[in-house]
């Protein structure tokens, strides 16, 4: 993405089935667990740069000892300095007593974080509100083992107000207005009813209370209170959580807009938010890695005990299509294959774009992310070739001539690598003119490939939300190569809404289509159009989010996709280019035919999965009316 986002955060959950002295028996080392979260920790460090986080829940251990462990760095090295400030600890050991290492029993009694019940978070960042109490996991403690709470996830409410009133309606006054709170306390409210509930059944019974905290750690019905806690949740969420006497769970939102992937067996339970961490860190096959359910949760027991509960009855799944488009790795077979094809459904419009000639047309891509989709894009062109060839070559009726013949089996789609991403450059100067200057330089040319004034060149990007890069920097810096065209190609559609879901895209003003829409409009003299949509977002502030429509529709009915692009391409075109330029988006329903299992596209179509999303979109435009530049949602 030529556009920097940030977006979805990343989880990782382990349970050790077994004993920890199993593990130094087998893999000669006590911090089996601990390796393999930092693995997957690293194999998911695409999905935060701003901060990570780990705890850890040492099981049966005895009163007045430490048994949960928690640390969390910021910046994009958080999890180097999160596994050396735990690498420390065992490196102390070693300096003592190297032999000690291997006692797993010493271990889990004096030293933190070696525990059966590991947790890892990698976190983006949305807004600016990036500090170190942002960054999960969030601990809510008690001083009864099993109302501990630890939970990290990849999610974003938004009713994030609704769920605070009832909170406040339940007696709590939580310390700040964040979902990541609201949903921590939800879950502990719930835990500790159910505690509550325990406690005086058992207490009926005669038990006294040290008997009872033991009942309470076999009998705590998890899936009871996960459906209780996410009965009114309007959101995309994977969210893991530990209670403090060991049990676990995973949890997905209904709509499955969230991803979850999980894989176990008689030593092992581990989940993640992408598949390939998986099969990277236990060399698990494909197919024996599976997906949570939407609406589902995963829970371990303490005893061990692994099942897939539905908490709440699921709705039409609508998973997230930019996770493949963009933002999970392409190193999971099923999002590679998908990838590829975005780039070969690409190539009808390509080549009427290009009039079919490509003996004077270059085929590049920007940036790296493109790369996959690129590779299915020339795929395609190879086939365009192989059918032309075919077709020539046999149903000429006239003899065809040596050097005729020699042009149709030489040609091919000229494919290059045309721009790189340069060293980061830093942009101190605080002029603007300079700064621009300056950010016109991020990328770097392969000179020589192009003929000055004669060849087309297409560059295909994976998605264009703002336009900002393109138009102060690379089509600045293609111009310099003299073609007589550039076209520039998204194998995703074109975002027009706002996300809610985990993707920092929450302000109408950043997308490129929204900017030519509204321009559209004016020129047109349609303004009544954006008028009477934000009159009728006024109208729906009061009403039942339920009964809401997305009104922002409006905004883009009077225009073909066709218009928008081409409106986009004026936008984003630097008034002193030589070359002609053209944008060509995806379509919708190529969308769709590449990802059929990843139908999630409200920041495409408008149609949100929650009725939440059409509350955020109607919001963001009356921000965007009435100037203010704030997100839509807590």
């Amino acid at each position: 993405m030529s556009d920097s986002i940030k977006h979805e955060c990343g989880i990782a959950l382990i349970r050790l089935l077994k004993p920890l002295s199993f593990y130094q028996q087998k893999y000669g080392t006590a911090l089996y667990g601990l390796n393999k979260l930092y693995l997957l920790m690293e194999k998911q460090h695409n999905r935060g740069q701003d901060g990570a986080g780990i705890a850890t829940i040492k099981l049966d251990t005895k009163p007045g000892n430490r048994y949960i462990s928690r640390y969390r760095a910021m910046g994009s090295g958080a999890v180097a300095e999160i596994f050396e400030h735990v690498q420390k600890k065992f490196a102390t050991v070693q300096a003592t007593d190297p032999h000690l290492l291997t006692d797993t029993e010493w271990l889990k009694e004096n030293v933190s974080f070696t525990g059966e019940v590991l947790m890892g978070h990698l976190r983006y960042g949305t807004h600016g509100k990036n500090s170190i109490e942002s960054c999960h996991p969030f601990l809510r403690q008690n001083n009864w083992m099993s109302r501990n709470l630890v939970i990290a996830g990849n999610f974003n409410m938004t009713n994030v107000d609704e769920l605070l009133e009832q909170l406040y309606e339940l007696g709590q006054h939580p310390k700040e207005k964040a979902d990541t709170v609201t949903v921590l306390e939800k879950i502990g409210h719930f835990l500790d009813t159910e505690n509550q509930e325990l406690f005086d059944k058992f207490k009926s019974e005669g038990l006294s209370n040290v008997e009872i905290s033991h009942k309470i750690a076999e009998n705590l019905d998890v899936k009871k209170i996960l459906r209780r806690s996410a009965k009114t949740w309007d959101g995309g969420y994977t969210i893991s959580g530990i209670f403090g006497h060991g049990d676990a769970f995973v949890m997905r939102d209904p709509a499955g807009i969230r991803p979850a992937y999980y894989y176990y067996d008689d030593e092992i339970l581990v989940v993640t938010s992408e598949r390939p961490a998986i099969q990277t860190a236990f060399n698990i096959p494909f197919e024996l890695v599976s997906e949570i359910k939407p609406g589902h949760a995963l829970i371990a027991k303490k005893d061990g005990k692994i099942s897939e509960e539905r908490f709440h009855e699921p709705v039409e799944q609508k998973s997230c299509s930019f996770e493949r488009i963009y933002f999970s790795r392409g190193s999971d077979a099923a999002i590679y294959k998908e990838r590829k094809q975005l780039g070969r459904l690409l190539c009808p419009q390509i080549l009427e774009a290009v009039n079919y000639d490509l003996k004077n047309t270059v085929f590049s891509y920007i940036p790296n992310t493109a790369e996959v989709a690129f590779y299915g894009m020339v795929e395609g062109l190879h086939k365009y070739v192989k059918k032309l060839q075919r077709d020539t070559l046999l149903n000429r009726a006239d003899k065809i001539s040596d050097q005729e013949m020699e042009e149709m089996l030489n040609l091919a789609p000229r494919v290059e690598k045309i721009a790189i991403k340069d060293v980061k450059l830093r942009t101190f100067i605080t002029q603007d003119a300079d700064r621009q200057d300056m950010v016109s330089h991020v990328y770097d040319t392969t000179y020589g490939l192009i003929r000055r004034g004669l060849d087309t060149l297409v560059v295909l990007d994976d998605s264009i939300v703002r336009g900002t890069t393109l138009k102060q920097s690379i089509l600045k810096i293609l111009d310099r190569l003299g073609p007589k065209k550039i076209i520039i190609v998204s194998s995703a559609p074109q975002i027009r809404y706002p996300d809610c879901y985990g993707i920092d895209m929450s302000r109408m003003g950043e997308f490129v289509a929204f900017e030519a829409a509204i321009s559209l409009l004016k020129e047109r003299g349609m303004e009544n159009v954006i008028f009477d949509a934000y009159d009728n977002c006024k109208k729906g502030e009061n009403i039942p989010k339920e009964n809401l429509t997305n009104y922002v529709k409006a905004i883009y009915k009077p225009f073909t996709p066709v218009e928008i692009s081409d409106r986009i391409t004026q936008i984003i075109t630097p008034k002193d280019i030589k070359a002609e330029v053209q944008v060509i988006y995806q379509t919708l329903e190529n969308l769709h035919l590449a990802c059929p299992q990843n139908l999630g596209d409200w920041y495409f179509s408008g149609d949100y999965p929650t009725p939440g999303g059409n509350r955020v979109v109607n919001k963001a435009f009356m921000n965007w009316m009435e100037g203010k530049n704030q997100r839509a949602y807590v």
